[in-house]
């Protein structure tokens, strides 16, 4: 009873804003006072809390956004869509499917879907509402195309499952790519088939000459390299995923100076938004480490893992369970909040069950993505609400229910293929 009274607290002081570390840490730590006293409350929070953010593997979250960041203000993420433009942008949707090519690159660089969304959203949706698109599939595509920055590697959200769950952080980055990949290929063709049933919301772009198509990939050759060297990598065992993230993030900022693009107002917007998200992070990963050994002491994962598996569901079953849960939460809270309370919690009964834990880790960051542009919370929504203040939001969340059927139709076939995310870390770590 205190285990769910527990709980219940702590989405009650979300409900009322209080911020997300700070909920669980409250609810882990006075729980803790109650069942064991304020001295045992007091040790768990300090050694729980010192041992969570002194972890070496943390280092690759601050040092990936600081990649994105400097990517931002630097231009470089104008470039990408740029690229993608001349290359698609002819086609029917060109623009929209540009759109969702550009947040895929810039995925690779940010690791947060809401910087990719928010990055990609104010160079796009300006060009997209120039040539005549309907809001509807502007905006959709933009809410949906920055979800795959919790996705496609290097992503916060495979940073935090690995520290949580003690899996390999690279062999999650390796898993997250072809999925990432299939994930874009179904939103495009989404756009296809929506540009298909009513062209008029999709016009074509203007045609662009083979040579300033080459010369657009040429603008955006840099990034692109960065890109490759620090997944690339991690792939060949070059690096080590912080390694990898310290190399990115150096070249990211030597290639800025080097063309002259980062002045020191920039670099300092960069720094100060790189320390602000990471403290954010941070702060969420001391009230999981907080949270999670009170939920240990009330029996709650182990409760509901028995029941679950008692059911006489199958494997199968219980999965779908914890999916349908996911998607529930998804409606109302933060895709990281999310994934660190409920991880602790369903991670037991998966292993239990047989299932490989890196194939839930992208099982459980897609249906995640999919709660970020689920109503009525949809952050992705909001996100992208905020850089298309006109657009009412039923519109934005109509155009992206299309994209939401694309993202189940791909968690579908990655169920019943485990190896569409197993193949790259089993190929890389034999």
């Amino acid at each position: 009873m205190i285990g769910v009274g527990g709980l219940l607290a702590m989405f009650g002081l979300m409900v009322f804003r209080m911020p997300v570390g700070m909920a669980m840490l409250a609810a882990g730590y006075f729980g803790t006072m109650l069942i064991s006293g304020g001295r045992s409350a007091n040790a768990m929070f300090v050694t729980e809390a010192f041992s969570a953010t002194s972890n070496y593997n943390l280092t690759v979250i601050p040092l990936f956004i600081l990649m994105g960041n400097i990517a931002s203000v630097a231009g470089f993420s104008s470039r990408l869509y740029e690229a993608a433009f001349a290359w698609v942008g002819w086609l029917r949707g060109g623009l929209a499917s540009a759109s969702i090519l550009g947040c895929a690159a810039f995925a690779a660089v940010s690791g947060s879907s809401v910087a990719t969304a928010v990055t990609i959203g104010k160079v796009a949706l300006p060009e997209m509402k120039r040539f005549g698109y309907s809001d509807a599939l502007a905006t959709g595509a933009i809410a949906a195309g920055g979800t795959l920055g919790f996705l496609i590697p290097p992503s916060t959200g495979f940073v935090l499952y690995a520290i949580l769950t003690e899996e390999s952080i690279g062999q999650l980055f390796m898993a997250g790519i072809l999925p990432g990949l299939l994930l874009t290929l179904l939103f495009m063709a989404a756009v296809g088939l929506m540009t298909f049933i009513d062209p008029k919301a999709g016009p074509r772009g203007e045609w662009v000459p083979m040579a300033k198509r080459m010369m657009a990939l040429l603008r955006a050759f840099p990034l692109l390299i960065v890109i490759v060297v620090s997944i690339g990598g991690i792939y060949l065992g070059v690096f080590t995923p912080v390694e990898a993230a310290g190399v990115g993030a150096g070249l990211v900022i030597l290639m800025a100076l080097a063309m002259r693009k980062l002045e020191w107002r920039a670099f300092k917007q960069a720094i100060t938004a790189t320390v602000g998200t990471t403290a954010m992070l941070y702060l969420i990963i001391i009230g999981a480490s907080v949270l999670n050994p009170f939920l240990a002491l009330t029996y709650v994962p182990a409760t509901l893992g028995e029941a679950m598996t008692s059911a006489g569901l199958g494997p199968y079953g219980v999965l779908m369970l914890i999916i349908l849960a996911y998607l529930v939460l998804g409606m109302f809270m933060d895709g990281l909040a999310m994934l660190v309370v409920t991880t602790p919690i369903f991670f037991p009964i998966i292993t239990g069950m047989g299932f490989d834990p890196i194939w839930f880790g992208v099982i459980a960051v897609i249906v995640i993505e999919m709660g970020m542009i689920t109503p009525p919370v949809g952050l992705n929504v909001f996100v992208v609400k905020s850089v298309a203040q006109d657009v009412p939001m039923a519109t934005i969340f109509r155009g992206v229910i299309p994209f939401w059927i694309a993202m189940a139709v791909g968690l579908l076939a990655i169920i019943v293929f485990p190896q569409i995310a197993l193949i790259i870390p089993q190929a890389m770590f034999q």
